[in-house]
């Protein structure tokens, strides 16, 4: 049984019903992805693209000491953002190997060849797979690694979760290993909101896209018009969640198993949590970490801080 399989159906099984986010990256959940980080609303690709362009000089001085070093990057995709700084560090004359790391070989397949095109001359070294098994295997090498965890991806976990998270990371570097992180920061409620619930129905496709990849891969019958997609915002929490909801009682098959749904029944599918500064810095302190830099757009809505083990 795969662990796809094990994980789909222990989550529609369990008293409130779950899917995890990180099977909406099939070939077509990456396609959608990517208009997701290009859409109008998607504020989050603009505004790490901003702090990338504007601090780029000042990210290399603060994560390099001159020695050679590599960057691995979790959850690499197509690179768009990274791409900024990796030019910026090549013409700077800095010594480092680029590691994107990612469950999706497509994905990295995409981004390997354009990378290759765009930047001849960058050392890559690509990984598929679990962020902690890429860790584990490259952080044996000798040079300082600096790990990017872009886009705000700390957010799809609960405060809890992230702190479990951030400390296994923590606890898999070296002591002068740093973490360089994108995080989305608390805003308007409604900036937010629009960010999960584009007027042109992408992320609603996104999210109904995992019933489809149930329905190939475990022969499931999933009526997709039968659910409703369904975000919202927390400005207490900071937590954007997004749901698919049962319109009906009925029963879906997959994997030869039957699962029930009760009218207007709900399945979790994601969160999206944004933070204050003060929220940030106790994440930091609960995971092992301590600030070393911040760096912010122009109007405040994102930060990507570098931060070292602490003590």
């Amino acid at each position: 049984m795969t662990q796809f399989k094990i994980d789909i159906l222990e989550g529609l099984k369990a008293n409130q019903k779950r899917l995890s986010s990180k099977y909406f990256y099939d070939a077509h959940g990456d396609e959608l992805f990517q208009q997701i980080m290009h859409m109008d609303e998607y504020y989050l690709t603009q505004k790490e693209h901003e702090i990338f362009e504007n601090h780029k000089d000042k990210i290399l001085k603060t994560i390099s000491d001159g020695e050679p070093f590599r960057i691995i990057e979790l959850g690499a995709g197509d690179g768009l953002k990274t791409k900024v700084l990796l030019k910026h560090f090549l013409e700077s004359g800095a010594d480092f190997t680029y590691t994107p790391v990612d469950i999706s070989g497509n994905v990295l397949a995409i981004l390997e060849k354009s990378l290759k095109e765009e930047l001849p001359n960058l050392n890559i070294e690509a990984y598929e797979g679990d962020y902690f098994d890429a860790l584990a295997e490259i952080s044996e090498s000798p040079e300082k690694d600096v790990v990017f965890f872009l886009g705000s991806n700390v957010g799809n976990f609960s405060h809890e979760g992230a702190v479990s998270f951030l400390t296994n990371l923590r606890n898999a570097l070296k002591p002068s290993d740093l973490l360089f992180m994108g995080v989305d920061l608390k805003k308007d409620p409604s900036l937010i909101l629009s960010a999960y619930n584009d007027a042109q129905g992408i992320t609603r496709e996104f999210n109904l896209n995992l019933l489809d990849r149930i329905n190939r891969e475990l022969n499931g019958n999933f009526d997709r018009n039968q659910f409703l997609h369904y975000p919202y915002y927390n400005p207490h929490t900071g937590e954007c969640r997004s749901y698919l909801i049962s319109r009906v009682r009925q029963e879906v098959t997959m994997a030869g198993e039957a699962i029930s749904f009760r009218p207007w029944e709900a399945i979790f599918m994601e969160i999206s949590k944004k933070y204050d500064d003060m929220q940030l810095d106790l994440l930091a302190r609960e995971s092992g970490f301590e600030l070393v830099k911040s760096f912010y757009d122009q109007e405040s809505w994102f930060v990507d801080v570098v931060w070292g083990s602490l003590g």
